[in-house]
This record gives C-alpha cells, sequence and structure tokens, in this order.
C-alpha cells in the first residue's frame, strides 16, 4: 500500500483532478489510499468568510460561500458522471449548512477556535466527496472515508494535536482491508476530538495528515504530490537554474524547510520518519518527472552541498549585556521573552557579553524590545536575509566555509552559524545582496553534479 496526497493545486479544478485521476489509474495495483487537500485557495476564502461574518459583514460573507459553492459545483458535476446529480445534492448540503454557520457567526460576532475549524473543514470535506466521484466515474473502484472517524485529536482547535494511540488502531483494522478491495479517499488536513468536534491540523496540516495515515497503514511510501519537480539546489524565485535534488535525507529536508524551502514542512513527516517510510515529492503536472525521494540514510555524493536556502525579510537583534560578563540566566531570560510572546529565533550567535539572534515575525518586536532593554542595551536591524547550506557531506569536507566566504569576500556577513547537527553553514547579509550572492554560491557549489543525485 501507499499513501498519495494532492495539495490544493492538484485539485484546484476539474482539468486538475482528471490528472490526478490518471495519475492514482497508474498507482492502482499498489493499493493507494488518496489523501487530498481543499480546492485550490478554499481554506482562505472560507477563513475569510468566517472572518467577514464575525466582523458584522454578514452579505459579504455569504457572498464568499456563494462564489465556492458555485466553483465547487461546477468542477464537481464536470466530473461525476452518471452521478452528477447525487454528488448536486451532497454539495448543496454541506453549502446550506454552511451558509447557517456563517449566519450565526455573523449575529453573535465572534469566531471561536471551535468555529474556526468547522468552517475550515469544509474544502477537504468537498474535495474528498468530488474526487471519490471523479474516480468512479473514470471507472477507479472508490470509497470516500471521512477523515474525522480516524485522526481522533485534542481540543486545541486550529492547531489539534494527534492522539496516536487511538489513530493508528483505527487506521490498521478499517483503511488497511478497505485499501485491498478499493482506492480509499480521505480529506487531509482535518480531525475531530473523542466526542466529535471536528479539529484542524494546523500549518502543512495534509502532508501531515498523510504522514500519520502512511505510518498507521504501514504504507511501503508516501508521495506528496504538488506543482514543483521536488526540491532544487536553489530557490527558483531567488536564483533561476537550479537543479532537482533526486534523493535527500529527512534531516537534510528539515534545514531546508526551517531556512526557507517551501516544498515540505519537517514536523509534518515526522510520523513517517519514526516507521522509517520514505517520503516522495512530485509534480502532479509533470508526473513523468521522478521527483525528490526522501530517506532516513543519505545516498554516496560527491557533493558537499545539497541545496542553498534563503529567507528575506529578516530582522537581527543584537543584544549587550549591560553587564561586564554574561550573568547567570542572562539567555533564560532573553528565550523566556522570546517564548512568552510567541516568536520563533531562526539563528544565534553568542559572545563572552552580547547575542545576535534573528526573527522572521515581527509582530511583538516593541514589547520584546522593551522587555529585553530592562536588563541589556538593544539595537535593531531590518532588511536582512539568511542564506544557509545545508548537506550531509559538510560535516566531513573540509574548506566548506572557506570557499564559501572567499566567493561572498565582498558582502558584508553579519552573522554566522553552524547547526549543531552539523548538517548547514548558514549566515545573515543584508537582503539586497541574497541574489548575487545565492548566485555565486550556485556557481561554486554544483558547477559539476553527482548525476547520482542530481539531475
Amino acid at each position: 500500500m501507499i499513501v498519495m496526497k494532492f495539495g490544493g493545486t492538484s485539485v484546484e479544478s476539474s482539468e486538475a483532478i482528471e490528472r490526478v485521476t490518471c495519475i492514482v489509474q497508474r498507482e492502482r495495483r499498489r493499493h493507494p489510499v488518496v489523501v487530498v487537500s481543499a480546492m485550490g485557495k478554499t481554506t482562505n476564502k472560507l477563513l475569510l468568510a468566517a472572518r467577514e461574518a464575525a466582523a458584522g459583514r454578514r452579505d459579504q460573507a455569504l457572498s464568499i460561500v456563494d462564489e465556492l459553492r458555485t466553483h465547487h459545483l461546477i468542477e464537481g458535476l464536470a466530473l461525476a458522471g452518471p452521478a452528477a446529480a447525487e454528488l448536486d445534492r451532497y454539495i448543496r448540503t454541506h453549502f446550506e449548512w454552511l451558509d447557517e454557520l456563517v449566519k450565526g457567526i455573523s449575529i453573535v460576532g465572534e469566531l471561536s477556535p471551535r468555529s474556526t475549524d468547522a468552517i475550515a473543514s469544509v474544502g477537504e470535506r468537498l474535495s474528498s466527496l468530488i474526487v471519490g466521484y471523479a474516480f468512479r466515474a473514470a471507472g477507479i473502484p472508490a470509497q470516500q472515508m471521512d477523515s474525522r472517524q480516524f485522526i481522533i485529536t485534542d481540543d486545541s482547535f486550529t492547531q489539534a494535536q494527534p492522539i496516536f494511540e487511538e489513530i493508528y488502531p483505527r487506521l490498521r483494522d478499517r483503511i488497511a482491508p478497505a485499501a485491498e478491495e478499493s482506492v480509499v479517499v480521505m480529506g487531509g488536513y482535518i480531525g475531530s476530538t473523542r466526542d466529535g468536534q471536528t479539529t484542524t491540523l494546523g500549518r502543512g496540516g495534509s502532508d501531515y495528515s498523510a504522514s500519520i495515515i502512511g505510518a498507521g497503514i504501514g504504507a511501503e511510501e508516501i508521495q506528496i504530490w504538488t506543482d514543483v519537480d521536488g526540491m532544487l539546489t536553489t530557490d527558483p524565485r531567488i536564483v533561476p537554474g537550479g537543479r532537482r535534488v533526486k534523493q535527500i535525507t529527512f534531516a537534510e529536508a528539515a534545514e531546508l524547510a526551517y531556512f526557507g524551502a517551501k516544498v515540505l514542512h519537517p514536523a509534518t513527516v515526522a510520523p513517517a520518519v519514526e516507521k522509517n517510510i520514505p517520503v516522495l515529492i512530485l509534480n502532479s503536472q509533470r508526473p513523468d518527472v521522478t521527483g525528490t525521494r526522501i530517506t532516513a540514510e543519505p545516498a554516496p555524493s560527491t557533493n558537499p552541498v545539497k541545496s542553498i536556502s534563503c529567507k528575506r525579510d529578516i530582522t537581527v537583534l543584537n543584544i549587550r549585556s549591560t553587564r561586564m560578563l554574561l550573568a547567570h540566566g542572562f539567555l533564560h531570560r532573553i528565550f523566556e521573552i522570546f517564548d512568552r510572546f510567541h516568536t520563533s529565533v531562526d539563528m544565534v550567535s553568542t559572545s563572552e557579553v552580547s547575542v545576535s539572534l534573528t526573527i522572521d515575525h515581527t509582530e511583538h518586536l516593541r514589547e520584546i524590545c522593551g522587555e529585553l532593554r530592562q536588563f541589556s542595551d538593544v539595537s535593531v536591524e531590518t532588511g536582512q536575509a539568511i542564506v544557509c547550506l545545508v548537506g550531509e557531506n559538510i560535516r566531513h569536507t573540509p574548506g566548506i566555509a572557506g570557499r564559501a566566504f572567499q566567493v561572498l569576500h565582498d558582502k558584508n556577513i553579519r552573522m554566522i552559524s553552524q547547526g549543531a547537527s552539523l548538517l548547514n553553514l548558514g549566515f545573515v547579509i543584508a537582503e539586497q545582496d541574497l541574489v548575487s550572492a545565492v548566485t555565486a554560491l550556485h556557481t561554486e557549489f554544483f558547477s559539476k553534479l553527482d548525476p547520482n543525485i542530481f539531475d
């Protein structure tokens, strides 16, 4: 058995779902469980409708819902074949329920986390329904299974945590046998509490669902189908011409994701890592491209660096102790403030009397600086960027830092950090230097490529 997860762009329209149908058709012998995201930007629009309703703009909220209803009916019914009338009733029933919920929120004038999840879940509930009908109309034996019956979570609405000891037996006892008989279609991102209240898993929730389901049924691999060919040697939005990385480790993928790569969030594949299930990143618009395979163990490579990741719009805080030496508890006081304001720190560099660190969310910057200045001097630098070289071989190859900084000799490097994992070498430069810096680094480290690893 395999798990095949299709993201929003892969199921955004009838044409896209037809491509998905062809992809699943050729994998039928492997007994796929298909996990789908909401169609296109549906979840964003659902949440916008919820906010509009809570703000008292009922008509605007209902207009958004009506736009979504029309889209799902047009795109869905085009795929359902003889069962179009039946699908039409199901879709309209979902939206009638959604209309009533939006009206209720507009009356109360308040959007609770529980109501947020109820509304946000509609996208996956509908897309899995439509995909199931599309499969059957194309001659694929398929059954839709409501993920909320299997992905049991706590009641931390909008960021629910799975309860694995309840999930895995359900997946093993019901989904695995069903997949032997037909293609199972499930919605990603959604679950429910023990008492049946709908929840969502937060950022990267559909990938997380796929990983959980794969671990629960003992899948041989988990395929993440998206709109890119896989992981590349550099971000094409920064520097075009990056090459596809054919194989990478979970640890390398995690480092890339933490430092800007958007293809996969590392936390979402944790269940796959624990069960040592390979994860493939594939492009639903170019299904013949073999993508990127993510595994626990590295493949031999003559290249020390696998990829260069970047983060724009970085803010650097320089925090200097008002005493001559770092007092006991100085670092604790610093990071306790960031924790209290729910602000993540990307990179840290320390000396005897000072700490420099980077953040990419500045919502609470003024409050954070105010508290830090009670016991330290603080300066702030905006308009910075993080560049990170990632690769298992960095730890084993002398001279990587020397080569990197030689080609960046004309750049002002603000911070340098090598991760405790020894898989990455990161540094901070002015954002205006980002394109030229990444171009120079890419030329230095990827002028020759190991054909076993890169394409």
